[in-house]
């Protein structure tokens, strides 16, 4: 700024750039909590709520359930709400179980997890296996986005939003623009799992499918 510039206007000016600098700093806190969360959280356990919306943003879809994790590549997520469907990853396999059809279907955990949300939350290769950048502040939440490394991703991008150090969100996007949230409540850090989280059997009568 030459000399002419008012003092008011260099104040103002000033203090811009000190609220970009102090924005800048907060938002780089969302990464660093997100390298946090993984080096330092080695199980959780939580309630979730998960909003499935359409790439057009018309159709909504809601969904209900318990998810815990131990690392490595190990958690389970129990949909409750409105169909009764389990996946769990015992740290060999993924296993995906619908009740109501009485269908069990199983993947090698290699195949199944690689870069995605899941691994991003239980696996330990985070920075190997995606890019971070801050985002803004949303929802009372600070954000921190993870695009994974690999071209042939079935998703964009994962958000994690936390609030404070506690993990609040995960926010999804597929590669056809459809978008998850999943909203965690009552997360609980580090807590014991029970010895049979993990475990999955196959009930009797059910279908199975491996691939």
């Amino acid at each position: 700024m030459n000399k002419t510039t008012s003092p008011w206007v260099r104040r103002f000016a000033a203090s811009l750039l000190l609220v970009g600098a102090a924005a800048a700093v907060h938002a780089a806190d969302a990464t660093d909590t997100l390298r946090e969360f993984v080096r330092d959280v080695k199980s959780g356990k939580a309630g979730f709520t998960q909003v499935v919306t359409s790439p057009d943003g018309a159709k909504k879809k809601t969904s209900t359930g318990t998810f815990e994790f131990a690392r490595p590549n190990r958690f389970r997520f129990a949909y409750a709400k409105p169909v009764n469907q389990l996946i769990v990853a015992d740290g060999q396999k993924v296993w995906i179980y619908d009740a109501d059809l009485n269908q069990a279907s199983s993947r090698k955990l290699t195949q199944a997890l690689g870069a995605t949300p899941a691994a991003l939350l239980a696996g330990g290769s985070l920075e190997k296996d995606f890019d971070l950048a801050p985002l803004p502040d949303k929802d009372g939440l600070s954000w921190a986005q993870a695009t994974p490394k690999a071209k042939d991703s079935a998703f964009q991008a994962v958000r994690v939003g936390f609030r404070g150090k506690e993990l609040a969100a995960v926010e999804i996007t597929d590669s056809f623009g459809q978008r998850s949230l999943l909203s965690f409540s009552s997360f609980a850090p580090n807590a014991a799992a029970a010895p049979d989280a993990f475990v999955f059997t196959v009930p009797k009568g059910a279908d199975l499918i491996e691939q």
